[in-house]
């Protein structure tokens, strides 16, 4: 059975979806089979890998309501081992119709279920909202790794995030755990990074990965060549970072 990690943040640009892409990618380099699930309206990760989310082809949307399965919606990408289930602006409707459907928190991981066995890691990259897709996701996984960047006031912001997460176990996943929080935009030369860091540490303790991802130019540039930084810039600090993450969450998995 495949592991099924989300990648939630309630705010947006903290790296969550840069995340998303380069930690599959990494993972699928490292010959795992990876299934991105793109779950944020905005579609960053169906487009950052280079694909049209808009061109009429099924995908989260249509799964969420019931109208097509995982396993014929999810393409292949420019990596071997990874598929994606894009998104589009169709599913910034989603939220309102999901509202008066049965089972409507449940939606995600009933039709995950599917697919569980063909992938050893489904990775989900939730909107920066605390809606019905975000709890979709969160329902339907086993972790949530929380991308943390190092700017003031980044803690507060986490507070919400963890209520939410605290919610769904309660109500609807009591299994869901923390997978790890990735410290990212980290600049060792800033006194700012270094005591974001502790307060985490303080915070998660040694639920925070060891891996930091710094700010680099190649890393941002990626998406706008859909491409991940693995195919854009394999040499980068970032890419290396991200092989870093990815060899932590395999050593978690297997420790």
């Amino acid at each position: 059975m495949g592991r099924v990690i989300s990648i939630a943040s309630q705010k947006g640009g903290v790296g969550k979806t840069t995340t998303a892409i380069n930690l599959g990618s990494c993972l699928a380099q490292e010959s795992h089979r990876v299934l991105l699930v793109d779950v944020d309206p905005q579609g960053n990760a169906t487009s950052g890998l280079g694909i049209n989310g808009n061109d009429g082809r099924t995908g989260t949307y249509e799964v969420l309501l019931g109208e097509a399965e995982v396993a014929e919606s999810a393409v292949a990408t420019a990596l071997a081992n990874m598929d994606l289930l894009g998104a589009g602006q169709r599913l910034s409707g989603a939220e309102v119709e999901l509202v008066g459907m049965m089972a409507r928190e449940t939606r995600l991981k009933s039709a995950l279920a599917k697919v569980r066995e063909q992938y050893e890691y489904i990775l989900i990259d939730s909107p920066p909202s605390l809606g019905l897709l975000t709890i979709n996701a969160l329902t339907a996984s086993d972790s949530v790794l929380i991308p943390l960047q190092c700017e003031y006031m980044a803690l507060e912001g986490l507070t919400q995030l963890i209520s939410a997460i605290r919610l769904v176990q309660d109500h609807l996943n009591p299994a869901l755990r923390i997978e790890g929080v990735l410290l990212t935009m980290y600049d060792a030369r800033l006194n700012l990074s270094q005591q974001v860091a502790e307060e985490a540490r303080k915070f998660f303790s040694e639920r925070v990965y060891r891996t930091t991802i710094p700010r680099n130019v190649r890393l941002s540039e990626a998406p706008s060549f859909g491409k991940p930084i693995v195919l854009y810039d394999p040499h980068s600090t970032g890419a290396e970072s991200y092989r870093e993450l990815a060899r932590e969450v395999l050593d978690h998995a297997h420790a």
